[in-house]
C-alpha cells in the first residue's frame, strides 16, 4: 500500500509546519493553514537502498530550443501570451463572476478550426455549453465537451483523443480521487493542478485553467496555484462598460506587461484592434477639464482621455477621487500644483476620471492629469488636437518617459497636431514627417504658459 505524507501550509505565504498552527509562523496571518498531500512513497519508487543517477550538465552544453508556438486565431489573446500558446505550457485565466471568461475560452475554442479542442466543464453541462456556442455564431465541428471533475477521468480522455488544446473550466471544480477533501479547498485545487501540469508537460499539450477569484481580486485557491503555471492572465472589466481587459500578471513565454481589449457584444467578444479611438471622445465644441495623455501598457500605445472637474468645496475638507488612477499620485500632483505654479487648490474639490472605465498606471500620464485639472479651475479648453506624454517630479520638472517614439507615431496617425513631451527626453524624440508638432518643455511654469497661451 502507497503510505501518503501531509504537511500544513500557509494559503497566504506557502510556509510549510508539520502540525496545524492558528498563526502563520511566516506571515503572521490567522487561520490560513491547511493540510496538503507532500508525498507518496510507493514500493520501489525511491526510498533508501535507491540509485540516484547524476543528470547535471552545463549550460553550454544544453541545445536552445526554439518552439513553436499555436495561435489562437485571436489576435489580442495571442499578444497577451507573446505570440501564441507555447506546447505543453498550462495557463490559468482568473477573473469575476459573469465577466466573459468561459464566453473568451469557448471562443477561442471554436475559432480554432484546424486544432482539436477537449472543452471540460464541471460547472455546466454539455447542452448550456451548445446553448453559447450557437449564441457565438461560430461553426466548429473538431471540439469535444467533457462534463466531469476527477482528473483521472480528464488525463484519460485527454490521453485517447490527443487534442491540441485542453480548456479547464474550472479548476475550482475539479478533484483529485486521491483525497477525500472537497472540491475547491486548498488540498484539491493543489493536487488537480499538479496532476494537470504533469500531464501537460508530459504530453506538450496546452492547458488553459478558469480559475474564480475572492472578493479582494486575488485567484481563490493556494497562491502556489500561481506558482505552478507558466502564465497568469487577469481578465477585467466593468459591468456598467461594455469593454473587457486581459493582462498577463505572470509569464515564462513573453512579456509580462501585455494586455488584450475586447467589447462584449451579443455574438461574443470583439477584438479592439485601435484602442484608441474607443477611448476618445468625439465631440464638436472644445471643454474645459479635458487633457489627452500618450500611455503606454507593455509595448502598446494608446491614447486616454482624461477628466477633470474642480470646484469650491462646500465642506471644511475638500474631496479628491480620481477613479482610474492612483489617488496618492494625483494628490501629490495636487501639491506640485501648489508649490511650484501657485495655485490655490486646498479649498477646492478635484474629482479626475479616465474615460471608458480603464486603469492606467502609467507616470507619463501626469502632465495630462496636471493639464486637465488646471483647465477646469481656469474654466479654459485645452485645443483637441493636442495631446501630453511626460512625468512630473516633486521639484516640478517635466521627467523624460520612455519610448516616446511610439507615443509620438500614434498621436499622429491619429491626427493630433500637437504633442507637449520633455525637453530632457532629448535624441530620443524622432523625426516627425507629418503635421505633428513636438513641443518641449522643462518646467512647470512653461506648461501653464503653454495651455493659457
Amino acid at each position: 500500500m502507497a503510505k501518503i505524507k501531509t504537511a500544513w501550509f500557509c494559503s497566504s505565504c506557502g510556509a510549510q509546519a508539520g502540525k496545524w498552527l492558528g498563526k502563520c509562523p511566516s506571515c503572521g496571518e490567522w487561520n490560513t493553514m491547511e493540510e496538503s498531500i507532500v508525498s507518496r512513497n510507493e514500493p520501489g519508487l525511491g526510498g533508501k537502498g535507491s540509485l540516484i543517477s547524476l543528470s547535471a550538465r552545463p549550460l553550454h552544453s544544453i541545445e536552445s530550443l526554439t518552439l513553436k508556438r499555436i495561435s489562437t486565431e485571436n489576435g489580442e489573446l495571442d499578444r497577451v501570451l507573446g505570440g501564441g500558446l507555447v506546447p505543453g505550457s498550462i495557463i490559468l485565466v482568473g477573473g469575476e463572476p459573469g465577466i466573459g471568461k468561459s464566453t473568451l475560452m469557448l471562443q477561442v475554442a471554436l475559432q480554432m478550426k484546424k486544432t482539436r479542442i477537449l472543452y471540460v466543464s464541471g460547472e455546466e453541462s454539455g447542452e448550456q455549453i451548445r446553448m453559447r456556442a450557437d449564441r457565438l455564431k461560430i461553426d466548429q465541428t473538431d471540439i469535444y465537451v467533457l462534463t466531469d471533475t476527477s482528473t483521472d477521468v480528464i488525463t484519460e480522455h485527454a490521453r485517447q483523443l490527443n487534442p491540441g488544446l485542453v480548456i479547464i473550466d474550472s479548476i475550482q471544480t475539479i478533484v483529485n480521487p486521491v483525497l477525500e477533501s472537497t472540491a475547491g479547498s486548498i488540498p484539491q485545487i493543489r493536487e488537480s493542478a499538479s496532476v494537470l501540469q504533469k500531464f501537460a508537460k508530459t504530453s506538450a499539450i496546452p492547458v488553459i485553467l478558469i480559475g474564480h477569484i475572492t472578493k479582494d481580486g486575488t485567484i481563490a485557491g493556494p497562491k502556489i496555484l500561481e506558482h505552478m503555471v507558466d502564465t497568469v492572465l487577469q481578465f477585467e472589466g466593468d459591468q456598467h462598460y461594455g469593454y473587457r481587459i486581459l493582462r498577463a500578471v505572470k509569464n515564462r513565454f513573453g512579456s509580462a506587461s501585455e494586455l488584450g481589449i475586447f467589447e462584449m457584444s451579443g455574438n461574443g467578444l470583439r477584438e479592439v484592434n485601435n484602442p484608441s479611438e474607443v477611448l476618445l471622445s468625439q465631440r464638436e465644441d472644445p471643454l474645459s477639464g479635458i487633457a489627452v495623455a500618450a500611455s503606454l501598457e507593455g509595448n502598446r500605445p494608446m491614447l486616454i482621455e482624461l477628466q477633470s472637474l474642480v470646484g469650491v468645496s462646500p465642506y471644511a475638507t475638500p474631496q479628491r477621487s480620481a477613479t482610474g488612477l492612483d489617488s496618492r499620485r494625483l494628490s501629490m500632483l495636487l501639491a506640485v500644483i501648489e508649490k511650484k505654479g501657485g495655485y490655490r487648490l486646498a479649498n477646492k474639490d478635484v474629482f479626475i476620471n479616465v474615460a471608458g472605465g480603464f486603469r492606467i498606471d502609467d507616470p507619463a500620464t501626469d502632465l495630462a492629469v496636471v493639464a486637465a485639472v488646471l483647465s477646469s479651475s481656469e474654466d479654459v479648453p485645452i485645443d483637441q488636437n493636442v495631446c501630453f506624454a511626460a512625468e512630473i517630479g516633486l521639484s516640478g520638472e517635466i521627467r523624460p518617459v520612455f519610448k516616446l517614439d511610439q507615443r509620438i507615431a500614434e498621436a499622429s496617425k491619429l491626427g493630433f497636431r500637437k504633442m507637449v513631451v520633455s525637453k530632457f527626453n532629448g535624441k530620443s524624440i524622432p523625426n516627425i514627417k507629418g503635421s505633428l508638432e513636438v513641443v518641449q518643455v522643462a518646467k512647470l511654469d512653461e506648461v501653464f504658459r503653454f495651455i493659457f497661451a
